[in-house]
């Protein structure tokens, strides 16, 4: 196992974090917890030194998870991370109450690595209204959180902000050779990294659809390379060439897989790549940008749209679904990030788009933005979106 060095604190954490978001279920999609636990704590054993995990996870199943699994010694092992889930807080005393709530479940008197969950630019905006920076002000002096951080799913100039606010000691952000240009992107890792924050990746193949089924397009890519390595290697030590990186996180639900994440993180040093290599890497980025429908780069020069469609995240999730062809997936990922379901914030759906065509003069790959968004809509939203959106809120408000 590699470590990298957190650049505020010293911590020398393992390359590969266990992200506890997709544990194996059994067929009643509940935690199958005895196998789950054997993998967390093998992972362990085999110098994994990095856990996280959030409150919404498993539909809440997760922290009280993980508080058994890392019983016999195996907290002591670790650096804990969990999230304070930002669209549920209210008030400031709701932030000692999630907390609070999370070291029970979790059966720890602190959280090594605490983050505010899923914030955008809307959502930071509310929760520093509420005293969020005197809530971990206080938690950090008696010792309920030891380092403050802030996961990410907003716009590259909120990021930026957000950075700046707060004497952070890391972040978490989407990151991988698909996604450069989206969200935080390469710009807010480097932004991030040099105001000396630790950056922990998510997302680093997609939610496994960079590893699943490959189109032959892209296998013929991979092919042409002179070492042999699988669509999985290829995508993680593109994320870990960056030396700004410090944690790619990875939901490890196969034993198969979690060996062969270990392997890798165990050759996965900054700047191992070469010039040939990483060129062959933007050549599979360049052939998924033309199976995909939607020629978006994520730019953001068509926002903000005046009826509040967050276009750029609408077609990234169309994309996503017309390239992986996983309709599960897309359909949890519009609601999750454009229904407002989660964030609390304001929806931004296809749907709400009226036509004024601003959009068309700003979009610089003249993208017909509106046609676009008419089929974003049916193929996204349908005729039960309510239903689903009411049941992610029901899942995602669960009280304490």
């Amino acid at each position: 196992m590699l470590y990298r060095k957190m650049p505020k604190n010293g911590d020398e954490l393992s390359i590969l974090g266990f992200g506890c978001m997709r544990l194996p279920v059994k067929e009643d999609g509940s935690v199958d917890e005895e196998r789950a636990t054997r993998q967390v704590r093998y992972a362990i054993d085999q110098g994994v030194n990095y856990v996280d995990t959030a409150w919404p996870y498993h539909m809440g199943e997760s922290e009280p998870f993980l508080g058994r699994a890392l019983a016999d010694g195996y907290r002591e092992k670790v650096k804990l991370a969990t999230k304070l889930p930002s669209w549920m807080v209210k008030s400031r005393e709701d932030m000692d109450k999630f907390l609070n709530a999370q070291l029970e479940k979790l059966k720890t008197d602190h959280i090594d690595y605490y983050l505010i969950h899923n914030l955008s630019g809307e959502t930071w905006d509310r929760i520093e209204a509420l005293n969020v920076i005197d809530f971990f002000e206080k938690a950090k002096s008696d010792g309920r959180i030891v380092n403050a951080g802030f996961s990410f799913h907003g716009l590259a100039n909120d990021f930026k902000r957000i950075v700046d606010a707060y004497p952070w000691t890391f972040c978490q952000i989407q990151y991988n050779f698909m996604d450069e240009k989206h969200q935080a992107g390469t710009e807010g890792l480097k932004y991030a990294a040099s105001k000396g924050l630790g950056v922990m990746i998510m997302e680093p193949l997609r939610g496994g659809n960079l590893a699943r089924t490959v189109p032959l397009a892209i296998e013929n890519i991979w092919s042409e390379a002179d070492v042999e390595r699988t669509p999985v290697e290829w995508a993680l030590r593109w994320v870990w060439n960056h030396p700004e990186v410090t944690v790619v996180l990875s939901g490890m639900n196969e034993e198969v897989h979690i060996k062969e994440n270990l392997k890798i993180a165990s050759e996965a040093y900054p700047n191992s790549l070469t010039e040939a290599e990483l060129q062959l890497v933007s050549k599979v980025e360049q052939k998924y940008r033309q199976i995909m429908k939607v020629g978006c780069t994520g730019c953001q020069y068509c926002m903000p749209c005046p009826s509040g469609v967050n276009i750029p995240e609408c077609f990234s999730i169309y994309n996503h679904l017309s390239t992986f062809g996983n309709a599960e997936d897309a359909n949890l990922l519009y609601i999750g990030l454009l229904s407002g379901a989660v964030s609390g914030g304001k929806p931004g759906m296809a749907s709400q788009c009226v036509q004024c065509g601003q959009c068309l003069e700003k979009c610089p790959q003249h993208i017909d933005i509106p046609t676009i968004l008419e089929s974003v809509a049916e193929e996204l939203e349908g005729s039960d979106l309510e239903e689903r959106i009411a049941i992610v809120k029901q899942e995602m408000h669960k009280q304490i």
